[in-house]
């Protein structure tokens, strides 16, 4: 539980400097699918700690090894409008890093990534975009964080 927390604050890390040193540099669509991948990363841990945490509570018998069905658990156990939030953008992220995308005004500000993901709608990501993400994610960390030391209780 305290491992997988510890690997989401270093995954938030490497989020922080991707955003605000390597994706300013270079602006690429490439650097913002990594900038992705580092979120989903990032997700995954904290949903992990969650879910350790409810089984050693003994809220959970088992925690299953499918992402999407980590999340359907993490909403039953957790009934928190911020959790399900930031799940429903945790599984929009996996959408977006698996579909097929295309690149726009690379190397100014404006890059975009267009990506189609379920039933043929069009996810448009920009930097402005990649930082609303980000803040949602390290906000999902904080609370877990809470949760975890028992500053929250659910």
């Amino acid at each position: 539980m305290k491992e997988a927390l510890d690997n989401a604050r270093q995954e938030l890390k490497r989020v922080d400097h991707l955003f605000y040193v390597s994706l300013k540099y270079t602006r690429t669509v490439d650097m913002m699918k990594h900038m992705i991948e580092r979120l989903i990363s990032t997700f995954s841990f904290g949903i992990d700690s969650l879910l350790k945490h409810a089984k050693e509570n003994k809220k959970v018998d088992d925690i299953p090894e499918n992402p999407v069905m980590k999340c359907n658990l993490l909403t039953k156990v957790y009934a928190d409008n911020e959790f399900a939030e930031t799940v429903s953008l945790y599984l929009k992220l996996r959408k977006i890093i698996r579909a097929d995308c295309s690149r726009r005004e690379e190397y100014r500000r404006h890059v975009t990534m267009t990506c189609v993901i379920d039933n043929n709608q069009i996810v448009e990501v920009n930097i402005d975009i990649l930082k609303d993400y980000y803040s949602l994610t390290k906000n999902f960390i904080s609370h877990v964080e809470r949760i975890i030391e028992g500053k929250e209780e659910l």
